[in-house]
């Protein structure tokens, strides 16, 4: 009697985890930290601009609603 063959599921990996893994193999720890921040800081910085956009939005409507 012959043994069922082994049936292995596999993963499909993620587009950003497919770009870590790729970027781990290029870069070394401390250059990979440094992409990493950056970006974070970039992703900040557009938080911090939308709300800025949004907070002069509302000045504008309560300046007007006062006229």
């Amino acid at each position: 009697m012959q043994a069922a063959p082994s049936v292995r599921a596999t993963a499909i990996p993620s587009f950003t985890g497919a770009l870590r893994a790729v970027e781990s193999l290029l870069l070394s720890g401390g250059q990979r930290t440094a992409r990493r921040n950056a970006w974070n800081s970039v992703l900040e910085d557009r938080r911090r601009a939308r709300d800025r956009v949004e907070a002069e939005r509302v000045l504008e409507r309560a300046v007007a609603s006062e006229r």
